[in-house]
């Protein structure tokens, strides 16, 4: 049987506090939130002054992230290239830029989805935080 690492609480701390700390350092008011690797809600954080939208935008950029085990922005490319059929995938919502996924060793086992500034922006705190964690 394989083993696997997967998110203690203690890591997903480290990456909110680096998540937070990008965000506040470049004065961004976002909303972002941390999933294990099938998707489900670990943490979840909205900044002051981040819109209420971005309480729905982060947690499914997130799961996207985990889910399909690349960043987000995959999904958004498909689309905008033309392929909006896409749009259509079961479990899929959060396909904008802004949705990372946290591999080690590997394995995917969890994302970041970060939403409320540029989709690039959101992204930024996004591996900010893995950062935090693994050390990039």
């Amino acid at each position: 049987m394989k083993t696997k690492p997967y998110l203690t609480l203690e890591d997903v701390k480290k990456i909110a506090a680096g998540a937070e700390a990008e965000a506040l350092r470049n004065n961004w008011a976002v909303s972002f939130a941390i999933v294990d690797d099938g998707g489900h809600l670990l943490w979840y954080q909205r900044l002051d002054g981040a819109a209420a939208t971005s309480a729905y935008i982060a947690p499914a950029k997130a799961k996207t992230a985990a889910l399909g085990r690349r960043e987000s922005k995959v999904y958004e490319d498909v689309i905008n290239n033309g392929r909006v059929s896409f749009l259509s995938a079961p479990e899929l919502e959060g396909m904008l830029e802004g949705g990372v996924p946290v591999i080690v060793d590997g394995h995917v086992i969890g994302a970041v989805g970060v939403s409320g500034v540029k989709s690039n922006e959101d992204a930024q705190i996004a591996k900010a935080g893995i950062a935090a964690l693994i050390g990039e």
